[in-house]
């Protein structure tokens, strides 16, 4: 269970259609545990950067992992999002299209793991949360590959969630009108069947996804 809210501060404060704001830490953990990759806000050289990578939640903090030679991968100030998109919706106006979705953004600072033991477990949250099944099965990181490894930890204090499940939103005159279908289109996301690099079988915990 978590141990820490979701409270809002200045600079997570959802002013755009309040009404979509989560308050409920849940929201942002149901967020971070559905989808598989985040995109990572840094500052290059004093400009923005945003690069898509893979992340693990344990609880109250949230792991990213790079390669040492990554500018990305140092510690300091950072804008994690995700986004799942769920349907695209259709309105009588093009105005109004829009999209169902669940996004979350974390703000913070990134800490280096420099601790051995949590840099494993680093690397085995972000491991099971794309792959689970894999720390237990699959051989682990040996000392070249650890030492060629960033882990940084970021804490989920500070973040926002904004939520949108709703029909299209178009105008009375619009409905009125009726001169254009409306709707949602949903999107799903759906694993496929496994293709084989090796002569083992599929293991039970790559059929079971």
């Amino acid at each position: 269970m978590s141990r820490t809210p979701l409270s809002p501060t200045p600079r997570t404060v959802v002013n755009r259609h309040r009404e979509r704001a989560a308050t409920d830490r849940a929201a942002l953990d149901d967020v971070l545990d559905s989808a598989l990759i985040c995109h990572l806000g840094v500052l290059f050289d004093g400009a923005p950067v945003v690069l898509p990578t893979g992340y693990g939640r344990d609880g109250d903090t949230l792991y990213l992992h790079g390669s040492t030679g990554s500018r990305s991968m140092g510690p300091g100030p950072v804008c994690v999002t995700v986004t799942i998109v769920d349907g695209i919706i259709y309105a009588r106006s093009v105005m109004h299209h829009s999209m169902n979705y669940r996004s979350a953004v974390v703000l913070g600072t990134t800490r280096l793991v420099d601790d051995p033991e949590e840099k494993l477990r680093g690397l085995e949250v972000i491991t099971e949360h794309l792959a689970p099944g894999s720390w237990g099965h699959a051989r682990l990181p040996n000392k070249k590959e650890l030492a060629a490894t960033v882990v940084l930890a970021l804490d989920l204090t500070e973040a926002s969630v904004k939520i949108r499940n709703a029909p299209p939103n178009d105008e009375d005159f619009d409905v009125e009108a009726n001169t254009a279908w409306a709707g949602v289109l949903p999107v799903t996301t759906g694993w496929g069947v496994p293709e084989s690099a090796s002569p083992l079988p599929v293991p039970e915990h790559v059929l079971k996804r």
